[in-house]
C-alpha cells in the first residue's frame, strides 16, 4: 500500500525519514516538533543552528540521530487563517517539497504527521484530505516504489461526520451478529448451528443403535467359499467403475474452470475504461503487487486488496462479493470491517480515503495492498 495510515508516536516510527512539523526558526518549540527535538537529542537542535531557518512551505533535512530513522525533513507548514491567504497551497507545498527531498536522499520509507493542524490550527478534515490527496499523487506520478505513513497519535485526528457516526453505529448494530454462531467462513458452507444439530443427529443414532452399557455386535466373518464370496468378489469391480466414473466428472468440471480473480479484475477494468494505472492508484494499491496480479492468473490476494480493487472499480455490492468469491473470500455480518464495506457500497460511496478513514475510527484494518 502506498500511502498507509498508523496510530502511533512519529518518534517510535523505524523508516528512512519522518517530518518534522516545525516552525520557520528550526530550533524546536511544542507538539510533534518539541517530541522529536528530545527525542533525537542535543545533536539535532545543534545541526538545525546552521540551517539558519526554513520558509513556509519549504523543507530542509538533516540527520536522524537518536531516532530509529536516518533522517529529520523539516517543514513549518501555513497557521490558519480563515483559508483566504493561501494556507492550502503552502501546506501542499509541505509534503510536495518534504517527498523531494526524502527522493534526492532515496528514501524508501517516510512517516509523517499531520501538518498544521495542532496549535496552527488548520481544520483537521481539510488537513488530512490535502494531505492524502497531495502524498498519493506524488507517490503515483513521481515515486511508485515509495511507502508513507500518515502517523495519527489518536483516532480524534479523523473527525467523521455526526451523520456518517450515526447512520453507520446504527447499520453495524442492525447487522452485526454474533462471529461463533453466524460466520459460514469459520466452518466452510455451515454454520454452528447446523454442526451442532448433526452432533446431536449422531449421538441419537448412536444410543439407537447401540445401548450405551454394550457394544456394537461384531460382524461375522465372510468366508471364500460361503454365500458372501461373490459379492466380494465383485465389489472391487463395483467401487473401481464408481471411481473412474467420479474422475471423468472431475475432469470435466476441472475444464469448466470459471475465471479467476486476476482474469475478472482485469476485464473489469477493460470495461470500466481504466487504465491499469488509474485503477491501483484508486485502489491504494503498489505498481508492483498490480504488476504481480497482472502476470499471474492464478494469483492469491488478501481480502482487503481485493475490496480494495472493488472500491476502485466501483462494483456494486453482487459483483464485489463475486469478485471476492473469485479469490476464496466472502462478505460476512460477523466483521465490523465487512459491514462498514457493506455500508458504503449500498450507499454508493467509493472514496477509498473516506472508506479507509472509517475503518480507522473503528479500529478496524484499511484497505489496500
Amino acid at each position: 500500500m502506498p500511502l498507509q495510515m498508523i496510530r502511533n508516536d512519529i518518534t517510535k516510527v523505524k523508516c528512512d525519514a519522518i517530518v518534522n512539523a516545525a516552525n520557520t526558526s528550526l530550533l524546536g518549540g511544542g507538539g510533534v516538533d518539541g517530541a522529536i527535538h528530545r527525542a533525537a537529542g542535543p545533536q539535532l537542535l545543534e545541526e538545525c543552528r546552521h540551517l539558519h531557518g526554513c520558509k513556509t512551505g519549504q523543507a530542509k533535512i538533516t540527520g536522524g540521530y537518536r531516532l530509529p530513522c536516518k533522517y529529520v525533513i523539516h517543514t513549518p507548514g501555513p497557521i490558519w487563517r480563515g483559508g483566504t491567504h493561501g494556507e492550502e497551497e503552502l501546506l501542499r507545498s509541505c509534503y510536495i517539497n518534504s517527498l523531494k527531498l526524502a527522493k534526492k536522499y532515496n528514501c524508501e520509507t517516510v512517516a509523517f504527521p499531520l501538518i498544521s493542524a495542532g496549535v496552527y490550527g488548520y481544520p483537521k478534515e481539510q488537513a488530512i484530505r490535502i494531505a492524502y490527496d497531495t502524498i498519493s499523487s506524488f507517490i503515483a506520478e513521481e515515486s511508485p516504489d515509495m511507502l508513507v505513513y500518515m502517523v495519527l497519535f489518536d483516532k480524534s485526528s479523523f473527525l467523521i461526520s455526526k451523520k456518517l457516526h450515526s447512520d453507520l453505529t446504527s447499520f453495524i448494530d442492525d447487522n452485526y451478529v454474533d462471529e461463533m454462531h453466524k460466520d459460514p467462513s469459520l466452518f466452510g458452507s455451515r454454520n454452528i448451528f447446523a454442526i451442532e444439530e448433526e452432533i446431536r443427529s449422531d449421538m441419537d443414532m448412536s444410543a439407537t443403535q447401540y445401548p450405551t452399557e454394550s457394544k456394537p455386535p461384531e460382524k461375522k466373518r465372510k468366508t471364500f467359499f460361503g454365500k458372501e464370496s461373490k459379492a466380494l468378489l465383485k465389489a472391487p469391480m463395483a467401487e473401481s467403475a464408481a471411481i473412474t466414473s467420479d474422475h471423468v466428472k472431475l475432469e470435466m468440471m476441472l475444464k469448466n474452470i470459471d475465471e479467476s480473480f486476476s482474469e475478472m479484475l482485469l476485464r473489469k477494468i477493460d470495461e470500466k475504461n481504466m487504465k491499469d494505472s488509474e485503477c491501483y492508484k484508486k485502489a491504494n494499491i503498489d505498481r508492483k503487487l498490480f504488476s504481480k496480479i497482472r502476470s499471474d492468473r492464478l494469483y492469491k490476494p488478501s481480502k482487503n486488496t481485493v475490496i480494495a480493487f472493488a472500491i476502485a472499480l466501483e462494483l456494486p455490492l453482487d459483483e464485489t462479493k463475486d469478485m471476492l468469491r473469485k479469490a476464496g473470500f466472502a462478505l460476512s455480518h460477523s466483521s465490523r470491517s465487512d459491514i462498514i464495506i457493506e455500508y458504503f457500497i449500498l450507499n454508493g460511496i467509493y472514496d477509498i480515503f473516506t472508506i479507509n478513514e472509517t475503518l480507522f475510527y473503528f479500529d478496524q484494518k484499511l484497505l489496500g495492498a
